[in-house]
């Protein structure tokens, strides 16, 4: 039996080596992982792996990446091996750490890296020299999972890579024998003969006697040792040669008299006679035995690695105990050829349960409940200690302690313990019914499953606990949420007090900013008229000048409740087909005279532009507004840029701003003035305020546009930093239909169109000056007008008899409202044409009048000329 006794001081997971051994002994509180006690088991299952290789492996751990590595590794290192332990990679291979940092990168990023042959200029002596390597590196994942370091399995390459090399220049030399120091025998093959000439190396790797060879031997005598396997490429590759007269160049086996095996590479190259065929075949041969041995050792250690990566990776997508352990048990015992594999837990003090028990068939599986002492008192007392038991051959132990698992059939076997708080819980188990020898590298495979499968059972039974309790919870939770709802509707309600309380304040706001813009416009009017009518009563001339300025104050007393009305969302918009290219190089005239000579006003139009469907009176004003907004931005001149282009808003953008996602056309202003600080940018949309001088400005105009984009389907941002100017976006909506842009409002500087005598208005008004006015201004424009000041007085003139041409009446009066009388009006009179009127611009939508031959709206105020477009339509059915 081989048995696994760690010396005093060495962990139990440590082979005892002389690497081992200095690892144990390293002070790692001031490196960094603590004592070796308290490493985490994915690092001593690393470690121990890598003692236990004969392969060159080394550990990078940890943040800094500090170097643990084995003895092999070690001859490596040269003059860096005695200080090198503990130190971070970088610093002990920094000469080439910018031939290998893309590597450890890559590896740190979850991306195993595999290098072959790879040239590392590497000083061993003191003196940089040429080598060559074959390595890979793979991460390292600690007990959460997380990769945690990097892990090397290396091998040099130098030999191969030089003989490779002499390999591709052997046909430049005449001398092939002198062409090699490593050549193991010289050759020179007489083809028409069939005889082969060697020298007394060559002929005893082959079997040949030497003296014999010396003079020539039957090629069929050295054809005789190559592997069986190996013989039928060879002779074709031999001949390929002979035929073509191309350079021979072939790797193989050859038999010892004892079954021995050697790797031979040979090389050679064929000369032809006089008749142009291969006369002489000279050559030269390699043994290259060891670099196929460690190649081949090579190969297995990252084939191994690749094993334990892999069931890493299918454990963690599997959240059942049991699954994991019967995949781990099935893997391992595939990939190391045993008959029989399985884990089992400790149950108590006398008790052990097996689960994942996988066999071929062998060996009976092993399932349920077994006493801890069924294997013998040894076995139980070393499994105690947390002691690896390794044997190959229960039959041959002399003390009778492996008796117990000869008698189940089990002659070879490795059982490793896994150890909790220094108390023996669980392990695994490798029975062979055959006698075998294991390998040290079969061993540290062993250790490192069960650590790894041991954590991935605890992160499932912890995941199948964490969901217990999450289940066990719903109930509370759900009576949470009840109270929650509760909660969250009582504070709805106190939300909707503090809105109602915000929007008085905003009504007190709009109140005084109203009074002190309108009396400011009425004083104008007030003034105009006063002097107009005393010039009028004195007899002088220049009424009409006053007269002017009067009806230009009421203009904009009319302009501001528009805008009013816009900011409010109750102004009806009459939105078409723009195209905002060709709206702003027509405002361009009137923009430049705006800004003045100071500001220089620059356009880039994106020449692809769609189409917006959008009020183009609107957009105009909105346009003027902010390009008049960064003049006053810019006392000392600048340049105000209005550019537009197509903007697709995404899916969170338009959750974030209430808009739906799609295509819209852009239309920025931008300027390079002042800037604005964050407090204010915060409050531009805010009606009222401004940042402007007493009587410079309203506070409304960004509040207008903000209404009137919104109104229209879009959005506007503003962007602004103190010294860096403003840009202000409008988002228009797209236009999907036809891409013809809507004709411009009609604009008539001719004469109001006029009626005649037999068409009779009757106008219905409750404000008895307006009613007045009204009446006056029809007759002027040649009507005949009936009046009246209320709905009924309206209805008794038409229940008269009266020849009425169209009814003119406001919406809003008292008792009897204007569409109420219409419909009354227009069941007496069903080809009575209805005009209705109001100051309060959501009533353009007014409803009523159904049964009438046709009605129309007009808002207050109106002009003389407005008036008469507005009957003149409805009369003639417009």
């Amino acid at each position: 039996m081989d048995r696994q006794v760690p010396v005093s001081g060495l962990p139990d997971c440590f082979c005892d080596t002389p690497m081992g051994r200095e690892i144990a002994a390293f002070d790692w509180d001031s490196a960094g992982p603590g004592p070796v006690g308290g490493w985490p088991r994915s690092l001593r299952s690393l470690v121990a792996m890598m003692l236990a290789c004969p392969t060159p492996m080394f550990l990078a751990w940890g943040p800094r990446l500090l170097c643990l590595f084995n003895d092999a590794y070690r001859p490596i290192l040269g003059w860096r091996a005695d200080h090198a332990l503990g130190r971070p990679f970088r610093e002990v291979w920094e000469s080439i750490w910018p031939d290998i940092s893309p590597l450890v990168e890559g590896a740190l990023a979850g991306r195993p890296q595999k290098v072959e042959d790879m040239r590392l200029d590497i000083s061993r002596e003191g003196v940089p020299e040429e080598s060559y390597w074959t390595f890979t590196y793979s991460p390292a994942y600690g007990d959460d999972g997380r990769i945690a370091g990097m892990f090397c399995v290396t091998g040099e390459t130098t030999s191969s890579v030089m003989a490779e090399r002499a390999r591709r220049r052997a046909d430049e030399r005449l001398d092939l024998a002198l062409s090699s120091g490593n050549s193991i025998g010289i050759w020179d093959w007489d083809v028409p003969e069939g005889r082969i000439t060697v020298d007394s190396r060559f002929a005893s790797l082959y079997g040949v006697d030497p003296a014999l060879a010396a003079t020539g031997a039957p090629e069929s005598a050295f054809f005789a040792r190559i592997h069986p396997e190996d013989l039928a490429r060879v002779e074709a590759e031999a001949r390929r040669a002979i035929e073509d007269l191309t350079p021979f160049s072939s790797e193989y086996r050859l038999l010892g008299p004892d079954g021995s095996v050697r790797w031979v590479s040979a090389q050679g190259r064929c000369i032809a006679g006089p008749d142009g065929r291969c006369h002489r075949f000279p050559g030269v041969s390699y043994d290259i035995t060891d670099l196929k041995e460690a190649e081949l050792r090579l190969r297995g250690a990252m084939e191994e690695r690749e094993f334990v990566l892999e069931q890493i990776a299918r454990q963690r997508l599997l959240t059942d105990p049991e699954e994991i352990l019967r995949i781990s048990s099935e893997a391992i015992g595939k990939r190391l050829g045993v008959n029989r594999v399985g884990f089992y837990r400790v149950l108590g003090a006398r008790t052990v349960r097996h689960d994942g028990c996988w066999t071929d068939g062998v060996l009976a599986p092993l399932t349920g409940g077994q006493a801890t002492g069924h294997y013998g008192p040894f076995a139980e007392a070393e499994r105690r200690r947390g002691q690896t038991m390794v044997f190959g051959d229960s039959l041959r132990d002399a003390g009778g302690q492996l008796r117990p698992y000869a008698d189940e059939g089990v002659l070879a076997g490795i059982c490793v313990p896994l150890m909790t708080d220094g108390a023996w819980a669980a392990g695994i188990y490798l029975h062979q019914a055959s006698v075998r020898s294991w390998k040290p590298a079969e061993i540290a495979l062993a250790k490192e499953v069960v650590l790894q499968t041991w954590l991935a059972i605890e992160r499932a039974e912890a995941l199948i606990s964490l969901n217990r309790r999450i289940a066990d919870q719903e109930t509370e939770i759900a009576q949470r949420e009840a109270v929650l709802r509760e909660e969250f509707a009582r504070r709805e309600a106190a939300e909707s007090q503090l809105r109602q309380l915000q929007k008085m304040e905003a009504v007190g706001q709009l109140t005084g900013g109203i009074a002190h813009d309108f009396n400011n416009m009425l004083a104008v009017v007030i003034s105009g008229l006063n002097m107009a009518q005393r010039r009028l009563a004195k007899g002088e001339a220049g009424a009409a000048e006053f007269i002017d300025g009067a009806l230009e104050g009421a203009k904009r007393a009319a302009a501001l409740t528009h805008r009013l009305l816009a900011f409010a969302r109750q102004q009806p918009l009459q939105p078409g087909v723009v195209d905002a290219n060709a709206l702003v190089g027509g405002l361009a005239d009137m923009l430049s005279r705006s800004l003045g000579e100071r500001v220089r006003l620059e356009r880039v139009l994106a020449p692809d532009l769609r189409r917006a469907r959008v009020d183009p009176n609107q957009l105009e004003n909105a346009i003027v507004n902010l390009a008049v907004n960064a003049r006053d931005a810019m006392p000392e001149g600048g340049s105000v840029t209005i550019q537009t282009a197509n903007a697709m808003i995404g899916a969170a953008e338009a959750r974030a701003t209430g808009i739906d996602a799609g295509q819209y056309v852009r239309i920025s202003v931008s300027d390079t003035g002042a800037g604005m600080t964050p407090e204010v940018l915060a409050k531009a949309f805010d009606p009222f305020f401004t940042t402007k001088a007493v009587g410079k400005g309203t506070g409304l105009g960004l509040s207008q546009v903000y209404g009137f984009i919104r109104q229209s389907g879009g959005h506007i941002r503003i962007a602004s930093q103190p010294g860096e100017g403003t840009r202000a976006e409008l988002y228009l909506p797209v236009h999907e239909g036809d891409e013809t842009p809507g004709a411009e409002p009609r604009r008539s500087d001719g004469a109001a169109p006029e009626g005649r005598a037999d068409e009779v208005i009757l106008v219905v008004e409750d404000e008895e000056r307006v009613r007045n006015f009204t009446a006056e201004a029809l007759r002027e424009l040649g009507y005949s007008v009936l009046s009246a000041a209320s709905g009924a007085e309206a209805l008794d003139i038409l229940g008269s008899g009266a020849p009425v041409s169209l009814l003119f009446t406001d919406i809003v009066m008292p008792q009897m409202s204007g569409p109420q009388l219409a419909e009354r009006a227009c069941a007496l009179r069903p080809d009575l044409r209805v005009v209705f009127t109001s100051g309060f611009s959501r009533n353009a939508r007014v409803t009523g009048g159904g049964t009438c031959a046709g009605h129309g709206f007009l808002a207050k105020p109106f002009s003389f000329d407005q008036l008469a477009a507005a009957i003149r339509a409805a009369l003639d059915g417009g």
